[in-house]
């Protein structure tokens, strides 16, 4: 019996919160360049957490280039990063940034951890990238730059719209920050983003569409492959901070899930159960860009 995949949604793991606490404690000054850092079964006793979430506290640490590890001694405060401040493009801070929230998600990013992944200052920044709105419009335009258009047009409206949202749930997969950062009141300037509407519009050429109806179905059509691909994120963060895979949760879930669905209010839910009904991301996706393109098709015909 299968139910679907679900998502855990807790950003708030054990390991984080003790990394954030020692990130404090050395930004404070509590902890000075060379000073120990609380040992893996020092983090044990401290915080009542198991050893293997200890030990990621210390790797995620490490990573960030807070800490490093002294043979002899343990692991302890990093030096001073060397600056590299005349080193600085805006082309640099951009893919660091895109690496940031690749790994760790968007809310981890600020130009604080910018700054240290690069080993400049913050105020460095700055000069090559006004500010955050302006980093942010930037990542944008370089994640919606990766878009291939194809080198040849295909032959018709639907087979260009569906090639377009492949390549955008493409896109997404490999940024799963991308989608929630792009907004669709207030849409970003992205020149790249503006190029990819244009190539659509362009695809109802000889449709006799108006191309107000052109954008709409542009904006609808991204607006479905964004909605899915909000998702991405929140799921790759789970599945980091819980150490489980969206199988391996719904299996733990599945107790709870049996008594829920015994409730004879429910007689879809526990007719699903005995068809092995299965879920995920990339099967919403395709069920739903073939049902919206056929939805398409009458309405484009009675318009030629």
């Amino acid at each position: 019996m299968f139910f679907g995949r679900g998502r855990c949604t807790s950003l708030d793991a054990p390991y984080r919160r003790i990394v954030q606490d020692i990130r404090r404690r050395i930004e404070s000054g509590a902890l000075q360049p060379g000073d120990r850092v609380p040992s893996a079964r020092a983090l044990v006793r401290e915080w009542g957490v198991a050893i293997a979430t200890a030990t990621k506290a210390h790797a995620a640490l490490r990573d960030e280039g807070l800490t490093i590890a002294r043979p002899g001694v343990g692991t302890v405060v990093a030096g001073p990063a060397p600056r590299r401040d005349h080193e600085l493009t805006a082309a640099r801070i951009v893919d660091a940034a895109i690496r940031i929230a690749d790994t760790e998600g968007m809310a981890e990013l600020s130009m604080r951890r910018i700054a240290t992944v690069l080993g400049v200052s913050t105020m460095s920044l700055y000069r090559p990238v006004a500010g955050k709105e302006e980093l942010i419009l930037a990542m944008i335009d370089t994640a919606i730059g990766e878009v291939p258009l194809p080198a040849h047009r295909p032959p018709d409206w639907r087979a260009c719209l569906e090639a377009v949202a492949r390549l955008e749930w493409a896109a997404f997969q490999r940024h799963p920050w991308l989608a929630s950062t792009m907004s669709l009141t207030r849409p970003q300037m992205a020149p790249n983003a503006m190029r990819l509407s244009e190539w659509v519009m362009a695809s109802f050429d000889g449709t006799g569409l108006p191309l107000a109806d052109r954008m709409f179905i542009q904006i609808v059509t991204f607006t479905f492959v964004r909605g899915v691909a909000s998702a991405l994120e929140p799921e790759a963060l789970a599945i980091r901070d819980s150490g489980l895979t969206n199988d391996q949760w719904v299996q733990s879930q599945a107790e709870r899930f049996l008594a829920v669905v015994g409730d004879a209010a429910l007689p879809r839910f526990r007719e699903l159960t005995r068809h092995d009904f299965d879920f995920d991301l990339t099967m919403l996706f395709e069920f739903g860009l073939a049902r919206l393109l056929d939805g398409l098709e009458p309405y484009i015909a009675a318009r030629r």
